[in-house]
């Protein structure tokens, strides 16, 4: 079953910021290439997103409800108000690309630059933690969801995608990296 947390948040930005929590290993034959299958084998269980009205968070408890969480995902995601942007995309696209089948193009890239880490933005453009139980450390957050603490995976996600919009809002967005896309 899909669950999902809700909040009505008023944000001054055009378009959609997704966030995503994962569970899964990277493929090591292709880390760090730029080739999506580096991402093969990492599962969204969080799918996150903020708009200017809302923040929803769609989430799973078991892994054999993340094909259902994907199937909600590609059905919504032609609904969200684009442009997209993310702070990682090609993580975002990566991932997404593996559990809906379908290339999805994100306009902004929230990162500097290649592996700035979020840890990093938020201190330097002074953005509070938002409540997160793992100051932007997402390995937690998948230790977490894969040890049943759900409530503190989602206020990690909640907290990213807070970040990530006041990110956006004080110093903007870059042009995103290019991806090979091959199966």
């Amino acid at each position: 079953m899909i669950l999902e947390h809700r909040e009505a948040i008023h944000s001054n930005f055009d378009g959609t910021i997704i966030d995503i929590e994962t569970i899964g290993k990277f493929n090591a034959r292709y880390r760090d290439t730029d080739d999506i299958r580096e991402y093969e084998y990492i599962r969204q269980v969080i799918f996150g997103y903020i708009d200017r009205h809302a923040l929803t968070i769609l989430y799973v408890r078991d892994t054999e409800e993340i094909d259902e969480l994907n199937e909600r995902v590609a059905s919504l995601i032609g609904n969200l108000t684009k442009p997209f942007y993310a702070f990682n995309t090609v993580f975002e696209r990566s991932v997404l690309y593996h559990g809906l089948g379908r290339e999805l193009h994100f306009d902004g890239e929230l990162q500097a630059e290649k592996y700035e880490s979020k840890a990093s933005a938020v201190s330097t453009l002074g953005i509070p933690n938002y409540d997160d139980p793992f100051f932007d450390r997402g390995i937690l957050c998948m230790q977490a969801w894969e040890s049943g603490d759900f409530d503190k995976a989602i206020a990690h996600n909640r907290a990213c995608l807070l970040k990530e919009r006041d990110i956006l809002l004080l110093r903007g967005f870059r042009e995103p990296e290019g991806l090979t896309y091959t199966s």
